[in-house]
């Protein structure tokens, strides 16, 4: 199996492989990993699969403690709070998930990914061409590190190697969407800005000067701005301290400067044959909302058990087609949702500005034009429902609005609610790399003969029989990603109902 980019999608699609035992090689073109800070949010669903990981205590230890999660707008960095809001699941727990999301910068975030497989990672390898064969894929490399070129023959490419994917490109896969809305710079630098942001923390500071964030919990900030004109040639230090304010009085020491694109599309299509693109490859979300790193998280999640299931002859070819059937769907959502995002927190500053023409220089409240949920997006973090041949569904969906309110769900499709099994297991905790049974009385559900998908079957709590649709002989079947594969309200119909569902959704023979 050949990944392709160690940003995060491919770090943590290489780390679940490694988990179900498939053979990986991982290359990236640039000598190491990241030195910039890029996304800042990783949210409660990947929190989630980084708990499945082992890897969720190590990512909060780096990260800022929850009073970071939430955002700020002022004037400038050192004016009062005009307007304010939580970023729900991030700032504190909340009872849908045994986890909480944490404000990181990705260079901390990519170390611990790297550190967690052993799968071997060749950087400075850039993949330059590829052919497909009948059951393998032939990937031509440079080592701009060694030199030379060499072939790399692999059963299937994951590509993950950014909004830029040459893999995407070398396939001819095209995308929709706005493309690219603009050119912003990105300044790391040095400053103690404590007086004025010590007591009024957040992940995030929106000012009319441009974006500020700090970067690590000892020291470090980011400033994003549009980038200017003749960027080659700024004066990055004096604009850095133009955008502070004069009256701040503060020196900052630039360090680094980045200039990026924000991009905003969706590819076409998610796999071509043994291919297949995964995160900014296969959809680039603008970062206001911090949807677009976990929105690739969760496509590895999804994909990479579908690979390990077909690689170790459990399933067949045709799961693989139920990726995009059930992920390109989201990323159509999610940009939808990130476009939004951008239309709110540009509405508080135009309000704002409003005050400021009507002469009010003295920061007042603007109440946000959303509710305390941060940006009306839990639903499409935790609310995401799958409809493919890799789901057996048991009635009619239920209505749903997967941008805004979570209502958590045992419908087939949705993620398995997060239940308490013990004082500190949590349902979420009973799966990993196999099938789960969750079953209030499983006597009922032991399979009969020796099958060949893994599989472990659980007790499900009499007090969560309700909750999830169940009568007391009833059962859930949840697949390795955390999503609901089938349920059967009662008692099955026969000793082969679990073996015919496990058959249906691991050999789909319909196009999906």
């Amino acid at each position: 199996m050949l990944i392709v980019g160690a940003g995060p999608v491919g770090l943590t699609a290489r780390a679940l492989l490694e988990r179900w035992g498939v053979r990986v090689l991982l290359v990236e073109k640039h000598g190491g990993l990241s030195p910039f800070p890029r996304a800042r949010l990783v949210n409660m669903r990947s929190m989630e699969i980084y708990r499945q990981l082992g890897l969720a205590a190590k990512i909060t230890g780096n990260a800022f403690a929850p009073a970071y999660g939430r955002i700020r707008f002022r004037d400038t960095l050192h004016d009062r709070d005009f307007a304010t809001a939580a970023m729900v699941g991030v700032n504190a727990p909340v009872p849908e998930s045994p986890v909480i999301g944490v404000v990181t910068s990705q260079d901390r975030l990519e170390p611990t990914l790297l550190a967690a497989a052993d799968a071997h990672v060749r950087f400075g390898v850039e993949l330059i061409g590829l052919t497909e064969e009948t059951d393998s894929v032939v990937a031509s490399l440079v080592d701009h590190q060694r030199g030379g070129k060499t072939s790399v023959r692999a059963r299937y490419v994951l590509a993950a190697d950014g909004a830029n994917s040459t893999v995407r490109q070398l396939l001819g896969i095209s995308t929709t969407g706005p493309g690219a809305m603009g050119g912003f710079t990105t300044v790391l630098f040095d400053a103690d800005l404590n007086r004025w942001c010590a007591r009024q923390p957040a992940g995030v500071y929106f000012t009319a000067h441009g974006l500020f964030a700090p970067l690590y919990p000892e020291r470090g900030w980011a400033w994003s701005l549009p980038t200017p004109e003749d960027a080659a040639h700024a004066d990055w230090p004096e604009l850095l301290s133009r955008a502070l304010g004069p009256s701040a009085d503060v020196r900052a020491d630039a360090l680094r400067v980045e200039h990026w694109v924000m991009n905003a599309f969706v590819a076409e299509r998610f796999r071509h044959g043994r291919i297949l693109l995964a995160g900014d490859a296969a959809h680039a979300i603008p970062i206001i909302g911090g949807l677009g790193m976990n929105t690739g998280i969760a496509d590895a999640h999804n994909l990479c058990w579908k690979l390990a299931g077909v690689l170790h002859g459990w399933a067949e070819p045709s799961l693989l087609e139920t990726y995009e059937a059930e992920r390109l769907p989201v990323a159509h959502q999610t940009l939808r949702q990130a476009v939004a995002n951008t239309r709110l927190m540009l509405q508080v500053q135009n309000r704002r500005r409003e005050q400021r023409q009507l002469g009010d220089t003295t920061p007042a409240h603007v109440e946000p034009p959303w509710s305390d949920r941060y940006f009306a997006q839990l639903g499409l973090v935790l609310g995401v429902t799958y409809r493919s041949d890799a789901v057996l569904t048991d009635a009619p969906p239920e209505p749903s609005d997967t941008t805004t309110d979570y209502v958590p769900t045992a419908e087939p499709g949705r993620r398995m609610p997060h239940l308490w099994l013990t004082h500190n297991r949590s349902t979420l905790d009973a799966l990993g790399e196999w099938f789960t049974l969750l079953a209030p009385d499983p006597t009922h559900w032991a399979p009969q003969t020796p099958a060949p998908w893994p599989l472990r079957i659980e007790t499900l709590p009499g007090e969560h029989t309700d909750p999830c649709g169940l009568r007391p002989d009833g059962a859930l079947l949840i697949r390795p990603d955390g999503h609901i594969a089938a349920r059967w309200r009662d008692r099955p119909l026969s000793d082969a109902t679990l073996h015919h569902a496990l058959t249906a959704i691991t050999r789909p023979t319909s196009p999906s």
